[in-house]
């Protein structure tokens, strides 16, 4: 189980940003390179990895399960995996502390596995539901044979010793969900169907790809896909380079956005089109963001963003864009803020099982600013007026994105905006003060 001391920071209205950066390396590709780096035959090569909490979590998860795990470098590492169903029972519990999308896809791993190992995590993540995944996992074959209320963590699973394929057509828009079903799959003999009436990123098909598994994606109704993989692959040692992570670019290209006389440029950030509703949203809302450079990295598309202070004005973003999005509607809610007039951000039913209940903090972290928001049923409605009177204390319930989108905001508001913890920050984005810092940010 982990733990944190508290650690409050103030973000004060700040001169323009200005620079040119790289933020780390995407996290939900960092989990899954570690994942099926460790599910191939032979030795992978990782570079750019996020190493970060939440994903040093995944890597000692790897080790723990048998898998060679080893950091050679900044942001590089060498995995030598155990093949596909071939990973052994740990000797103690594995602690994911605060990320869902490494004990969820982890959870996907070990279904496949004849093997029992016990998942835990923070008190963030002992709140977080789990049932959604064993759902499909048992009808697999696997089945969790001690939880806490819900289907919660402290679980304990026990893999199935032949896991059987499934088409399962998934109740919600989740990549979490849809991936660890994919990989449960990877040990079944014959196909197993993920089906999506809402396209989720696809960062597990495409990465399965490049370790050489058989992944046919297909268009589905109006938005969704149907995803079918080939079981029992050998997968193929290969080595992936780390694009920078659109969600951690976010907090940045925000607060560039809203600070006035702020030019800034991000380096290789990925622009995979199921991880860009937010760039889309903010252009909508007249975000001054212009593609630098395009390219191509490890199968995921890649650009550099030169980004400069704008003039915001209210939108309303419709619901089938909340999948493209979905880490970044917190600090979507501060450009609106910023902006005039208002923003409805629709359908967001997934921010209430995330880190914290975040479509409530989310209000709540504009309220105690002098923000006029909203709650009517799944949107969130923003009042911009152009500047917010800031001055407030913002709650963080251990959540990374709040606490780093409450620090954007102080730095264009009329008054400093303070977190009462900070520590968790480093779950995703460490270096996050330091860099906003050298690029003018006043966080005190």
């Amino acid at each position: 189980m982990t733990d944190s001391k508290s650690t409050p920071l103030t973000s004060r209205r700040s001169g323009p940003l200005q620079g040119r950066i790289r933020v780390p390396g995407d996290k939900s590709i960092s989990h899954r390179a570690l994942i099926l780096s460790a599910m191939t035959v032979g030795e992978s090569t990782v570079s750019g990895l996020l190493e970060g909490a939440d994903v040093i979590h995944t890597a000692d998860a790897m080790r723990a399960l048998g898998a060679q795990v080893e950091r050679t470098g900044e942001g590089l590492w060498r995995i030598h995996g155990v093949g596909v169903g071939g990973f052994a029972q740990p000797g103690s519990p594995l602690d994911f502390g605060n990320s869902g999308t490494g004990c969820r896809l982890v959870l996907g791993a070990v279904a496949g596995c004849p093997i029992a190992a016990t998942f835990d995590g923070d008190a963030s993540l002992r709140k977080r539901p789990m049932r959604r995944v064993l759902d499909p996992l048992e009808k697999m074959g696997a089945r969790a044979t001690d939880a806490a209320d819900g289907g919660r963590l402290p679980l304990t699973l026990q893999g199935a010793a032949d896991p059987m394929p499934i088409t399962y057509e998934s109740p919600v828009p989740s990549a979490q969900l849809k991936s660890a079903v994919l990989l449960a799959g990877l040990a079944a003999a014959g196909e197993t169907t993920v089906i999506e009436a809402e396209a989720t990123r696809d960062h597990t098909e495409r990465m399965l790809k490049h370790f050489g598994a058989k992944v046919v994606s297909k268009s589905y109704g109006d938005h969704g896909r149907r995803i079918t993989l080939q079981g029992q692959p050998e997968l193929s040692a290969a080595s992936v380079v780390v694009p920078a992570d659109p969600s951690s670019a976010a907090f940045p290209l925000v607060g560039a956005l809203i600070t006035p006389g702020s030019d800034l440029i991000l380096e290789a950030v990925m622009t995979n089109p199921l991880r860009t509703g937010l760039f889309k949203t903010l252009l909508e809302m007249g975000a001054n963001i212009e593609t630098v450079a395009t390219r191509d990295d490890g199968g995921e598309e890649v650009a550099d963003l030169r980004v400069r202070a704008s003039v915001l004005r209210g939108v309303e973003v419709p619901p089938e864009r909340a999948p493209s999005m979905i880490d970044e509607y917190l600090i979507l809610a501060v450009a609106a803020a910023f902006a005039e007039g208002t923003t409805r951000m629709r359908g967001l039913k997934e921010l209430r099982v995330k880190e914290s209940d975040r479509l409530e903090a989310t209000a709540d972290m504009l309220r105690v600013n002098g923000v006029a928001v909203e709650i009517d049923g799944d949107d969130l409605i923003v009042h911009g007026k152009g500047r917010p009177a800031g001055g407030g204390l913002v709650a963080t319930h251990m959540d990374h994105r709040i606490a780093m989108s409450a620090l954007m905001m102080g730095l264009a508001s009329d008054n400093p905006v303070g977190i009462d913890d900070s520590a968790f920050i480093a779950t995703s984005f460490p270096g996050f003060t330091e860099m906003m810092r050298g690029l003018g940010a006043d966080l005190v």
